[in-house]
């Protein structure tokens, strides 16, 4: 586990999308706590390989069911939010 996750949130949107498709969020938080940043293109690992340096936002894009769950933790560490892209 390289850094903290904060207080942790979720849409409603996001908590449905996981339970339709069977997932539960602890999973895709562990994951992305461990820096398995799911599917996301070069760029955005780039940008989160210097975040865990310069403590900026870390995002993860996890495929779930039809669509996607994005998990941003902030870049003060103080909250991680579970949300659907079409959220943000």
């Amino acid at each position: 586990m390289r850094f903290e996750l904060g207080q942790v949130v979720a849409t409603p949107g996001a908590l449905e999308a996981l339970a339709l498709a069977g997932v539960e969020p602890g999973e895709l938080l562990r994951r992305h706590r461990s820096c398995d940043w799911g599917e996301l293109d070069g760029h955005d690992r780039r940008a989160n390989g210097r975040a865990l340096r310069d403590g900026t936002r870390l995002l993860s894009s996890y495929l779930v069911g039809d669509g996607k769950v994005w998990i941003i933790t902030e870049a003060d560490r103080s909250s991680t939010c579970v949300l659907l892209p079409s959220e943000y």
